[in-house]
């Protein structure tokens, strides 16, 4: 369940945005063999567009961050199924190092990318564009039986709104604690997009129960974005639009 108790100060998670206009093919210089590859193996040019924006923004800032150059910020990707390097990307720091607390999360939807950062907890950002989506058809794959029927009781002109901040809610919690899509959403509860964000229960496929915290927050007016983190620390959200940067590199 959620936890009730927090610890004295809220955990602050620092959020940096930008959106697909931003990115400049110069930033190919930032990515290391792995990411290259995986760049230049991706078809669809906006896909390609948003996993460059992605690895940009996480090593710019980072870099800054840490301290070092962005194209020397060590990121790695193992997946916990096969071992491939295409798993959740983590900072790659010594254990005791002073930075070996720092976690971080990359979404994108749309033209819209977004990474989270916090130090001392796992953390999970989700955005969603939600432009076009069906949720007559997607809902059902995406929400357990009491949360559709509470979806179906809205009004129809709220059931996108509320369908979307579900999606991001649920799909962030997953991210923090690391097991991605591979556990169905709709075993995972969450609280009703009126209330507080909160985890409801868990699936059974996950192992135990976890202490998490949640906030919400948009990203302009149409992308609704979610962030986890776990512990029982609240979250306090810093936003920050890293457009001029992506602009300015070289």
């Amino acid at each position: 369940m959620h936890a009730t108790g927090t610890d004295n100060a809220p955990r602050p998670v620092q959020l940096w945005w930008a959106s697909l206009p931003d990115v400049r093919p110069g930033l190919v210089e930032l990515l290391d063999p792995v990411e290259l590859g995986r760049y230049e193996a991706t078809a669809d040019p906006a896909n390609k567009l948003r996993f460059l924006a992605g690895c940009a923004i996480s090593r710019l800032v980072l870099g800054e961050l840490i301290g070092l150059p962005p194209a020397d910020v060590p990121l790695r990707r193992v997946c916990p199924r096969c071992a491939g390097p295409h798993g959740k990307v983590t900072l790659d720091v010594p254990a005791g190092s002073a930075h070996a607390d720092v976690r971080f999360s990359v979404s994108h939807s749309g033209d819209v990318i977004g990474v989270a950062v916090c130090r001392g907890a796992e953390v999970g950002l989700d955005v969603e564009d939600g432009a076009g989506t069906d949720v007559a058809r997607v809902a059902p794959r995406v929400l357990g039986d009491t949360e559709l029927a509470a979806l179906r009781a809205r009004p129809p002109a709220e059931r996108h709104a509320a369908f979307l901040r579900y999606w991001t809610r649920k799909e962030s919690v997953l991210k923090a604690i690391g097991v991605g899509l591979r556990v169905p959403l709709r075993r995972l509860r969450v609280s009703d997009p009126k209330l507080p964000p909160a985890v409801l229960s868990w699936p059974a496929q996950i192992d135990a129960c976890h202490e998490v915290r949640m906030a919400d927050t948009v990203v302009g007016t149409t992308h609704p974005a979610s962030v986890t983190v776990t512990g029982t620390t609240e979250v306090t959200l810093l936003r920050h639009d890293t457009s001029a940067i992506l602009r300015a590199w070289r």
